[in-house]
């Protein structure tokens, strides 16, 4: 990047006060799908996607038997915005489940979404089944079940569910750590490369909760047809992870970050070999209680990692920006989005350096909050959908809320959007 010159900074700060007055002003938080009535039927896992036409997709858990997919039936409901999130459609059933216990259709949960830049397609990665992904019984004879839904016309018409289990498992099955007994998706978005292009679609990559030995991550050059173990068979980015995401950083390495107990775990993926996939995971980093880490108190949460471009506004300097939403605690509750700026070589970050260096958080629930998800709007600002208002009386279920947010007021005026 060139470096301004004091004109240029003039400028800057001109078009600053100038878009100060007139910019789109983001809407109070909307609740999406809400559950507040004594014994109703709790909503949980917020997933949110920006489709290629511009509408927005949220989609989150209906859970029926009153608990987590692998307990009974659960349904998957959705709701579309076709203004930029200002407002949202009605709310929509995207699969039933059966009921049927033992059924392969018993239930669909946890839903994991990315809509690809180019075209109107959309994949849903869920968990089927009525397996229970920590349970003993659950074993590679009997795993967690993995399906897959898509829409080609922007998540106006949808396919069949398709299950997809054994393409997944069989990756591992040569592992030297042995085969996966039980993995899903991690919740919410699926990462979408923009850089990669292999195959028919920009690569995607799907971080998995795995046991045992924690996380592992796979990727499709062909939008999910197919998929393949990213550092192979036998590479464990996080040992000790649990629910993950992954992001990409601005030179095409990959980065996932992972819950654990009080914060995150951080890996970084480099390839050797782009167009094979070929590379290798450095060493996993925790940023929890250490100072400028992310920390959770008193709690271990999914969250979303998203790399962002953003202008430093004391010089009007082009930069990335990393951030990391997570329940600040104690326990679930508050959630908040950490940030933290890249160097502007993103090539010297490790996972100890990405660890480390996060500014104060902004918080976006001053109420018990829980799962989160992120994505940036074409106008960018910041959407993040998430779980809040914990109703005990319904089973643990949450209004699923979608609040937006600008780059100025998260980082308190450090940066702003491009």
């Amino acid at each position: 990047m060139r470096h301004p010159n004091n004109k240029f900074i003039a400028l800057c700060i001109f078009l600053s006060a100038l878009l100060s007055c007139s910019t789109y002003k983001p809407s109070e938080p909307q609740v999406l799908f809400q559950a507040d009535v004594t014994d109703s039927i709790p909503y949980r896992i917020p997933s949110l996607a920006i489709m290629q036409n511009g509408d927005l997709l949220a989609l989150a858990d209906y859970r029926i038997c009153e608990s987590d997919i692998g307990y009974g039936r659960v349904d998957i409901h959705g709701r579309i915005s076709r203004n930029g999130g200002r407002s949202w459609g009605k709310e929509f059933v995207l699969i039933e489940g059966t009921g049927v216990s033992k059924a392969i259709d018993c239930g669909f949960g946890d839903p994991a979404i990315v809509a690809d830049r180019e075209s109107g397609e959309v994949l849903v990665m869920m968990v089927c089944g009525e397996t229970v992904y920590w349970h003993e019984t659950t074993t590679r004879q009997n795993p967690n079940r993995i399906a897959v839904l898509r829409s080609h016309d922007n998540g106006k018409t949808w396919s069949q569910w398709e299950e997809i289990t054994e393409s997944v498992y069989r990756l591992f099955d040569g592992s030297v750590h042995g085969c996966i007994q039980s993995c899903f998706v991690g919740s919410g978005k699926i990462l979408q490369s923009r850089q990669i292009k292999v195959g028919t679609h920009y690569r995607i990559y799907a971080a998995l909760c795995a046991r045992p030995n924690g996380n592992r991550v796979i990727y499709s050059d062909d939008f999910g047809r197919t998929w393949q173990a990213l550092g192979g068979m036998d590479a464990l980015p996080v040992v000790n992870g649990d629910e993950p995401k992954c992001e990409e950083l601005p030179d095409g390495r990959v980065i996932i970050s992972s819950r654990t107990w009080g914060g995150r775990y951080f890996n970084i993926y480099e390839y050797t070999d782009i167009a094979s996939g070929a590379g290798s995971w450095g060493e996993a980093a925790v940023s929890g209680t250490e100072e400028n880490s992310c920390t959770a108190i008193e709690n271990a949460c999914n969250g979303e990692i998203l790399i962002v471009p953003a202008t430093r506004i004391k010089d009007c300097k082009e930069v990335y920006l990393a951030l990391q939403s997570i329940p600040l605690g104690p326990k679930r509750a508050n959630v908040g989005i950490y940030f933290k700026e890249l160097p502007e070589d993103s090539s010297s970050i490790t996972s100890e350096s990405f660890a480390t260096g996060w500014q104060n958080p902004y918080q976006v629930s001053e109420s018990t909050s829980a799962y989160s998800t992120m994505v940036l709007l074409g106008n960018g600002n910041i959407a993040i959908y998430y779980e809040e208002n914990e109703n005990r009386n319904c089973n643990g279920g949450y209004d699923l809320v979608y609040k937006e947010i600008t780059l100025e007021t998260l980082t308190s005026g450090y940066y702003k959007s491009l």
